[in-house]
């Protein structure tokens, strides 16, 4: 019955668009149920370290169930975003109503969307990446299809990762260093590869041009649609655009803060770094906020094994454990005193735990 809970995603749109129709104070409720009650919730149903045994792995793995279940949010969050772009065009939502608004956007579009995304980008189907792809133009994130599975994959917990957090960094400073260097960083992979290929970087086939092209495009596309809908210039549909797009990939920042921070790997003799083990990512195993998240939180075996499908990927005690699922670990990140507090004695028990491994 555990495969029923990966439908629990679908409540958070659900709430977003009664919200709406309900009107006022009720369209924050999609996040107040993400940010409130999946935290409280959490707490009581506790961790779930159930792993499938191994000889069961590979039919459930291939069950289209898992995998009809983010083939359906791929195309539900375009139709969301065309649906929420039509709400702002109508221009009748309140200041704080509008806030809430935009809040729940991120709630669905970056907090769920973007990890449907992720999933879907590290398979070797054509259909999955090109849907991952999509999903990353709602948001404005086209790059980090490339530099995600070229980059933070193999640089993860080394100083050449962007998207890793060093120890006592804040968020917001982490930030800066995420964004904008995920972006030189997917240049540089794009320019890589068509060097090899003895081609330009300026080449058309330089997919960073896709990158900034289709989300432009479908933003325009949107704004001039709701234009002509609405019989005036709908230059609020743009303005929105962007702003569920910083907010969402934000959201993915804070995931990225959270699940990385402090982590090392040590650099070898030959100038390599150590093989990514199940002890360079933060793991959690909370069973509700999993669902929520398509079992994200189980990062560690994710990064050991990028090629491992959501539903099958495993708990490891020895992989260093969050003390609460990610929609609690993002609002402690928003508070750096309260973060370092809590994280860097966790962080200086790991560093102590690695160092024996290593010297055993």
């Amino acid at each position: 019955m555990k495969k029923f809970g990966y439908l629990f995603p679908f409540i958070l749109p659900t709430l977003w668009v009664w919200g709406y129709y309900q009107g006022g104070i009720w369209n924050y409720a999609t996040v107040f149920f993400a940010f409130g009650m999946v935290p409280i919730l959490d707490a009581i149903l506790g961790v779930d370290k159930h792993n499938f045994p191994k000889e069961a792995e590979k039919q459930i793995s291939e069950e289209w169930y898992y995998k009809g279940i983010l083939y359906l949010w791929a195309f539900l969050q375009v139709g969301l975003l065309i649906w929420a772009c039509y709400v702002v065009s109508l221009n009748t939502l309140q200041t704080y109503e509008y806030v809430g608004f935009l809040l729940s956007t991120m709630t669905v579009l970056g907090g769920v969307g973007i990890t449907v995304a992720h999933e879907l980008g590290h398979k070797n189907s054509r259909f999955e990446q090109i849907l991952a792809k999509i999903i990353l133009d709602t948001v404005f994130y086209r790059h980090f299809f490339i530099e995600h599975n070229r980059g933070h994959h193999v640089n993860v917990a080394t100083p050449l990762d962007p998207a890793t957090a060093r120890k006592n960094q804040s968020f917001y400073q982490f930030w800066w260093q995420s964004v904008w260097g995920s972006i030189r960083s997917a240049w540089h992979l794009e320019a890589k590869r068509l060097e090899k290929k003895g081609k330009s970087v300026w080449s058309s086939e330089n997919e960073m041009w896709n990158c900034f092209f289709e989300p432009l495009m479908l933003m325009l596309v949107l704004s001039t649609s709701m234009s002509i809908w609405q019989g005036y210039f709908a230059w609020q549909v743009a303005v929105f655009f962007v702003l569920q797009s910083i907010l969402s990939f934000s959201l993915l920042e804070a995931v990225n803060y959270i699940e990385h921070y402090g982590i090392t790997r040590r650099l070898l003799e030959n100038g390599k770094y150590e093989r990514v083990d199940p002890l360079h990512s933060w793991n959690a195993s909370h069973l509700l906020s999993n669902f929520f998240l398509f079992q994200l939180q189980r990062h560690s075996d994710h990064h050991a094994y990028a090629s491992r499908r959501y539903q099958i990927l495993r708990h490891f005690d020895e992989s260093p454990q969050l003390p609460a699922g990610y929609p609690t670990m993002i609002l402690l990140a928003l508070v750096p005193p309260l973060w370092f507090a809590v994280m860097n004695k966790r962080l200086d028990a790991w560093e102590k735990s690695i160092h024996e491994v290593r010297n055993a």
